[in-house]
């Protein structure tokens, strides 16, 4: 049945159909509605789209798209699961832009490498290249149809017939919704027309309309640039012609987009321009490495005594933990950064050397890992102190877990120096992507929530305005803490700043479990 479909002169039209069936269940879930659980639904449905109608495009059998497929499935989840607010802004870029990427790995014809900038390309060509060079076709569809079988001198005024239909729909819809809007009797004319329409307000009705509209052009231009992508070579004189370069209508026996077919294009980055990369010369490098090392060596000797012996009480003179923690921090992991990019540049931009020469920037390299790691833990235990003295904040966590970060790709650094087979890149993806879906299930507002009660216990100073400010994650602890700490003045503006989310009456669309989880614990409790 599915080979059927691929082979239909009618898939263009089945496709079509299901974009705007797609839209409207987009305007449904997310008109005049926030994230929720319609997120993850809406990307499953989404994707099922894809690869239903897509799939004589797809690349089989890698590993690294089950990866890919089950970090944006989480990432999308965590609007029906969480509700912290940095990530619920920062996941409305990250959730599109691995989907695009996913996108072009899985269905472009390029077959881009995904360890590679390449892939990057592919992702931007397809939405800035492809997908508007496709939101013509469905117009051009509906003229073929109409016209099909029309003589050429019908031709002409059939396209201006439906091109003036298509300019007055707009402006029909506005008036209508205007007119109803103005006149009850008006209303009553269109009887005939479902009960609905009536009843929608101009500006509802509209939005909801040119919503579906747009997203059906905008979801059925997106898979058809996979299905009928336009080559690059051909791009700018197939838009002049208002013509794919693969194929003359639309709606034809499409093949597969797989590089065995004939496209015209046998190696799949045979498009990119290449990359010529500036080299570094052994010698140049170890010299630069012998002087930055001996710089770090006299600074680590130096002041060891009180990098790492100040949770001991050895501070420089005339420093309180205060101003310890406060000085030097952020050029620690500044200085820290530009090690990691002096790393990356030896281990991936240098000339190979003879043997001898090679393994003394290998030492040479690692001396630079091991007080690189050493000036990390050093901003990290500045941190650490910071936060004893005023408290845990969303900032400062999430710069702790940066610095976790960075410090694991220092160590697989470490490794790719006498292990010239690792591949470092691949690594950092992988792990870039697992660490970035941890640190959205980590729980943080709850872990800064717990932290500071902590702290309070240990030193009766409390940031009530800031802990009030945390997400609906962390509220059952705080009431909870209240009741033990006998708080109430807490617990009052528990309740009387998250009123509003206890009253509101949510649709089912924006369902989120912490915040349902904070508005049971807030109704069981009572009110002071």
């Amino acid at each position: 049945m599915y080979e059927k479909l691929i082979v239909t002169p009618q898939r263009a039209g089945i496709v079509l159909g299901t974009a705007f069936a797609l839209a409207a269940i987009h305007q449904y879930l997310f008109y005049d509605h926030t994230y929720g659980i319609s997120y993850p639904m809406f990307v499953i449905l989404f994707y099922l789209y894809m690869y239903i109608y897509a799939g004589d495009c797809l690349r089989r059998g890698s590993w690294f798209s089950r990866l890919f497929t089950t970090v944006i499935i989480l990432l999308s989840l965590t609007y029906g699961w969480f509700a912290n607010g940095f990530f619920y802004v920062l996941n409305m870029l990250v959730v599109p832009g691995l989907i695009s990427l996913h996108m072009a790995y899985m269905l472009s014809y390029r077959r881009p490498n995904w360890a590679r900038m390449y892939i990057v390309y592919a992702a931007l060509e397809h939405v800035l290249l492809q997908l508007p060079a496709h939101l013509p076709t469905p117009l051009r569809m509906l003229y073929r149809k109409a016209a099909g079988r029309m003589q050429q001198q019908h031709k002409r005024i059939a396209g201006k017939i439906l091109l003036g239909l298509l300019c007055a729909l707009p402006l029909l819809i506005i008036i209508i919704g205007l007119l109803s809007s103005a006149d009850g009797m008006f209303q009553q004319m269109l009887i005939h027309v479902p009960d609905w329409l009536p009843r929608l307000s101009f500006t509802e009705g509209t939005l909801r309309l040119v919503w579906i509209v747009m997203m059906g052009f905008i979801l059925f231009a997106y898979v058809w640039g996979f299905i009928q992508p336009y080559r690059r070579q051909s791009l700018s004189s197939s838009l002049v012609a208002d013509q794919p370069a693969s194929d003359s209508a639309a709606g034809a026996t499409i093949p597969s987009a797989s590089p065995a077919h004939d496209w015209h294009i046998d190696q799949p980055n045979a498009a990119y321009p290449p990359l010529v990369m500036p080299r570094l010369d052994p010698i140049m490098l170890a010299t630069v490495l012998v002087v930055i090392n001996l710089v770090y060596l006299l600074f680590v000797s130096l002041q060891f005594s009180y990098l790492f012996g100040a949770g001991q009480g050895y501070l420089p003179d005339g420093s309180t933990y205060a101003e310890y923690a406060r000085s030097g921090f952020g050029e620690l992991v500044l200085v820290t950064g530009l090690n990691f990019v002096i790393l990356l540049s030896a281990l991936y931009g240098s000339v190979k050397a003879g043997v001898g020469l090679h393994r003394l920037n290998q030492f040479l390299l690692l001396i630079l890992v091991v007080c690189s790691a050493v000036m990390l833990c050093s901003a990290f235990m500045r941190l650490l102190m910071y936060e004893q003295a005023y408290g845990y904040t969303v900032i400062r966590f999430l710069v702790h877990a940066f610095m976790l970060f960075l410090g694991v790709l220092l160590v697989l650094a470490g490794l790719r120096i006498y292990m010239s087979r690792l591949p470092l890149i691949h690594c950092y993806i992988v792990f870039g992507l697992i660490s970035y879906v941890l640190v959205n299930y980590i729980g943080m507002d709850r872990i800064i929530a717990e932290r500071n009660i902590q702290r309070y216990e240990q030193t009766g100073e409390l940031d009530q305005d800031y802990l009030l400010t945390l997400s609906p994650g962390a509220i059952p602890m705080l009431l909870r803490f209240s009741y033990e700490h006998q708080l109430p003045e807490l617990r009052k503006r528990l309740h009387t700043d998250n009123e509003y989310v206890v009253t509101r009456h949510a649709s089912w669309q924006e369902y989120n479990w912490e915040t349902h989880r904070a508005i049971q614990q807030l109704r069981l409790d009572r009110p002071l």
